[in-house]
């Protein structure tokens, strides 16, 4: 004797939960990835009505901060310092790659003298190097 369901089954994950979970989740990580940010030195730049973002391939970053600590690309250095490391990063970079125009992205807080920023400057002259001043746009 052979017995037959009447009405047969048919297996169902639920997922409408699934949704609601997965939005979580990207709001989640959009959240963090905004409050993260990345290992950077801060300065107060200087206000200059005629700013522009500057964007090149090849960038060497010099920042001063507030107290004269010198950093390239990240490396604290001291003054006396700063022109045989740039010397050594910009020959290293142009037989690297050889023809890309190379420049300075010099970061200087606001609060420093005028001699601070000029001495960099000249550094970056006797190199013959092109050195962009970092500024912003008054609010």
């Amino acid at each position: 004797m052979k017995i037959e369901r009447r009405k047969t089954r048919v297996a169902e994950v639920y997922t409408a939960s699934l949704n609601d979970i997965m939005f979580f989740l990207l709001l989640f990580f959009l959240i963090i990835s905004t409050l993260v940010t990345p290992a950077a030195i801060r300065v107060l730049l200087p206000n200059a009505a005629t700013s522009e973002k500057v964007v090149t391939k090849k960038n060497i970053n010099l920042i001063i901060t507030q107290d004269l600590r010198y950093y390239i690309n990240d490396t604290e250095l001291t003054k006396g310092e700063i022109e045989a490391s740039l010397g050594a990063l910009l020959t290293k970079e142009k037989t690297e790659n050889p023809g890309v125009e190379m420049n300075v992205l010099l970061q200087a807080d606001k609060s420093l003298s005028l001699q601070d920023v000029v001495d960099i400057i000249d550094i970056g002259n006797k190199l013959q190097v092109k050195m962009i001043l970092f500024t912003q746009k008054p609010e």
